[in-house]
């Protein structure tokens, strides 16, 4: 299935290539979790739950992607392989268990890089105002014009192009970007002691605890991406305990990096003025630092956009890359780069659907944030089952590192994950709108089921 071994380069059992260090593997999960959500997100966050109402969702909900991220630390320590959730869902659950936790946080991966993909015209459109020209139709109510579907389209697949040419390329890429993301948050945290007023904060609740469990169905779409770090283990030149520990570490930093930009947002704007503009955050720079401010936040949020599409056709590819090698998709998908020693079918397979996105419209951002939080949700129900079974049926696998708690806290992880995934249920507080949705969601499912049932 791989190439021939070239020169100076530590291959993994499938071929690929073993160079990411540490510092580019907590920039690659940092930059994919933190994206366009920290810009776009906040706002809604705080309409569905008031200000402390969204640290709260996000402070549970977080604490909860933890302990789920801790589980993935464990069972990525002891089986470093390849497409992270396939191995172990494969190795406790047999074929068809695998199948649908693997197609499941591949859906996830591709709503991830189609929102960005969405995401980066409506920023660019701040930043260059004539942008908007030659309207195609509208979706939804929303307009879609030609210039800011092709400048979507176009970034999907250069992104998709650096990716194949190499990991290393793609990790450079994402650590350069990082630095831009955190320049630009430093400047709001600062604007927060010169400017922040905590009277601005009320209402501190809107719609009581509905409105707290609508906030956090929100928080696991923020906050993937971690789950990168285990699709490309066997890329990482690092000690298996020493990657369950960055995968950690990863999470935190993020959940505080979120908890902080709420807070900002939170005390340099009023209720009133959160709820009047399109993207709360840059709302907020601006406040504290005048345009100059706004300016640097937006490039902030178009760097964030390009650290979570970059992170996530990574994670999304080796994902794919993984079903493919083991025959539950067509092998199409785990072809390998002759050269490059990247999954290239699957990265081409992503990057398309990302350029078909923006052509879209505007409304199909909250479409792919709760369909593939969704999906994502029952990724997390399967790995915490596996978990669970793992533990039981091998108590004696080399876990380099190991969860405190044990089997307790994986049922933990499993029935937290089962109550958020309710919350996209009909009549609950998050659930999923007909037709667009579902549709989402069944057409994908819809599409896995034939691709699994004619690769046998």
């Amino acid at each position: 299935m791989s190439p021939n071994k070239p020169n100076n380069v530590q291959l993994s059992d499938h071929g690929l290539v073993r160079s990411l260090r540490r510092w580019e593997t907590l920039a690659m999960s940092f930059g994919a979790m933190i994206g366009w959500s920290w810009v776009v997100l906040i706002a809604p966050l705080m309409q569905r739950s008031g200000s402390v109402g969204a640290l709260v969702a996000t402070l549970v909900a977080g604490s909860v992607i933890v302990v789920i991220g801790s589980i993935y630390a464990e069972l990525t320590s002891a089986m470093p392989e390849v497409g992270g959730e396939h191995a172990y869902s494969l190795r406790a659950m047999g074929r068809n268990g695998s199948f649908v936790c693997t197609w499941a946080i591949v859906f996830a991966y591709v709503s991830v890089v189609a929102f960005e993909a969405v995401a980066l015209p409506t920023v660019m459109t701040h930043l260059f105002p004539l942008l908007g020209n030659g309207a195609l139709w509208q979706i939804s109510g929303s307009d879609v014009y030609i210039d800011q579907a092709l400048i979507g389209a176009g970034t999907s697949l250069l992104l998709t192009w650096i990716n194949i040419r190499g990991v290393r390329v793609s990790a450079t890429l994402q650590t350069i970007v990082v630095v831009v993301i955190l320049l630009a948050g430093l400047s709001l945290f600062t604007g927060l002691g010169f400017s922040g007023e905590s009277k601005n904060m009320t209402p501190l609740f809107n719609n009581g605890l509905t409105g707290v469990f609508a906030a956090m169905a929100l928080v696991p779409f923020m906050l993937v991406g971690f789950d990168v770090i285990p699709q490309a283990a066997e890329e990482i030149d690092l000690a298996p305990r020493k990657i369950g520990q960055l995968l950690v570490v990863s999470i935190v930093i993020a959940v505080a990096w979120y908890l902080l930009i709420e807070l900002a947002v939170g005390m340099l704007l009023t209720m009133q003025e959160r709820s009047s503009v399109e993207l709360a955050t840059v709302s907020a720079a601006q406040a504290a630092w005048g345009r100059p401010g706004a300016v640097l936040l937006l490039v902030g949020g178009v760097a964030g956009i390009l650290t979570s599409w970059n992170g996530f056709l990574v994670g999304g590819s080796r994902a794919l890359f993984a079903l493919g090698a083991s025959g539950m998709v067509p092998r199409w998908f785990g072809k390998l780069h002759a050269t490059h020693h990247t999954p290239v079918n699957a990265l081409l397979f992503i990057g398309v659907l990302g350029a078909l996105a923006p052509f879209l419209g505007r409304q199909a951002l909250i479409w792919f944030v709760d369909g593939g939080g969704f999906g994502l949700i029952i990724a997390y129900i399967l790995v915490c089952a596996s978990f669970i079974m793992l533990r039981r049926r091998e108590p004696d696998l080399s876990r380099p590192f190991r969860l405190p708690g044990g089997a307790a806290t994986g049922w933990f992880g499993l029935v937290a994950s089962v109550v958020m995934a309710a919350l996209y249920l009909p009549s609950m507080p998050a659930a999923l709108v007909w037709p667009q949705e579902w549709l989402l969601v069944l057409s994908w499912f819809g599409l896995g089921i034939v691709l699994f049932r004619t690769s046998h």
